[in-house]
This record gives structure tokens, sequence and C-alpha cells, in this order.
């Protein structure tokens, strides 16, 4: 495997609506930013992340069931910020950060350490854009 340092991702630049939409869909999510720190380094499994698992590990605010957290992390790969971990038999169930999640969670670490809230017109257009497959 190849490192690749992080001064690399900070020279992609991404639509400002890409990024605008991956931004909200984030915070929209029922992670923690220590779920991102963590997946920036290392892959993560869904085991760990969801049910009381992901509460106890620091990364959900509230227990998921399986289903709810791997649907959450699918729209996540959709918008650009994660993708799935690959072995040699194929992809697995554990993920990672793409260059446009590490450059996300490098904004918030920068400003105070946590994920904004969403207010409630980013949860309907989220809502909107995951129930119609629209980007918005």
């Amino acid at each position: 495997m190849t490192f690749i340092p992080s001064e690399a991702f900070k020279s992609i630049n991404y639509p400002s609506r890409t990024v605008k939409r991956a931004d909200r869909a984030v915070r929209c999510a029922p992670f923690q930013l220590h779920f991102f720190q963590t997946i920036r380094e290392n892959s993560v499994y869904l085991s760990a992340i969801a049910s009381n698992s992901g509460v106890e590990s620091g990364y959900t605010r509230s227990p998921a069931s399986e289903l709810a957290a791997e649907n959450s992390l699918l729209w996540l790969i959709q918008v650009g910020v994660l993708r799935r971990e690959v072995d040699g038999q194929g992809i697995t169930d554990s993920f990672r950060l793409t260059p446009l999640g590490r450059q996300l969670v490098e904004k918030w670490e920068q400003q105070g350490g946590e994920i904004p809230a969403a207010s409630t017109c980013d949860r309907i257009a989220n809502t909107f854009s995951r129930g119609l497959g629209v980007f918005l």
C-alpha cells in the first residue's frame, strides 16, 4: 500500500456544489467527528459502527441498526466522502475516507473539533436528495 501525504489531498479542488452537498450529508448523518478521524487512518467495519458498539466507540450519537448505519454510509459513498475498503477477495464491509472526506474533517478540526449541527433546511434538502437520487 502506498502512503500519500495529507498535503496531496489539499490540492484537489472540488466544485463548491460538491463540497456543499458532502458537507450537508455528513452533518445530517448519525456519525460523530471521531468516526471520521478514525477512518482517516484505519478502516472501520460496519459491525463496529452499528448498534451500541458505535456509541461506545464514539462513532455515533445514538445506536443505529446495521441497516440504518449501512444506508447512511452508502449515502456518504454516493456524495464522495467515503469509499469501501477492498481486499484481495473483493469489497469488504469496512470504510475509509476519500480525499473530499479528509478535507471536510480537517476543516472541522480547525473550526473547533465538532461537526456543526444540520439545520432543518439541510435535513430536508438531504432527505430530498437521498430519496430521489437528485444531487442538490
